[in-house]
């Protein structure tokens, strides 16, 4: 069996004093990560809108479809025969 590696803490410094994490460098951190998320999202809400109509497009298609079908098997057909 293959040894798994001991997992070691990333070496993290703060900007406060003996290199502690301040409350400044968490929102610091945050902010730069909201901000690629925010660029992230932006480019794909044009494919999202267009996977969303398209997907509304074939629900009301496969609904028609549907009904058309089940509409056509329930008719009813009378014959008239004149003697």
């Amino acid at each position: 069996m293959a040894k798994v590696a001991a997992l070691k803490p990333a070496h993290v410094t703060g900007s406060g004093p003996g290199g502690k994490i301040e409350i400044g460098d968490i929102r610091s951190k945050l902010h730069e990560i909201k901000g690629g998320v925010e660029e992230t999202t932006d480019s794909a809400k044009p494919y999202a809108l267009a996977g969303g109509i398209a997907a509304v497009v074939g629900v009301v298609a496969l609904a028609f479809i549907l009904g058309r079908r089940r509409g056509r098997h329930r008719d009813t057909w009378v014959e008239i025969r004149r003697r």
